[in-house]
């Protein structure tokens, strides 16, 4: 069996019970002021984060927990979070 390779993908790709580290916070160029506050509540490079849960119907908005917090993100805000995520090598 080979080792995971890590692989960089948003926050609003995962899964349920997915997780990973955050590689960079990168809204686009309309929503920059996005990237501080997102920081600011501690999606910031090397933390921890999980995606506990979407809401039904349409998944929006996610239930995401970072560090030791838990928060509702829309998919839109949470597409601005990159995550490096290991997936199986085939």
């Amino acid at each position: 069996m080979r080792a995971p390779t890590p692989i960089a993908t948003s926050l609003d790709d995962l899964e349920p019970g997915d997780s990973g580290l955050i590689a960079e916070v990168r809204p686009p160029a309309e929503l920059e002021a996005w990237a501080p506050w997102l920081t600011a509540l501690g999606f910031e490079p090397g933390e921890p984060v999980r995606l506990i849960s979407r809401a039904r119907p349409g998944g929006d908005p996610l239930c995401v927990r970072v560090g030791g917090s838990t928060y509702a993100l829309r998919r839109a805000e949470a597409a601005c979070v990159r995550i490096w995520r290991e997936v199986p090598r085939t």
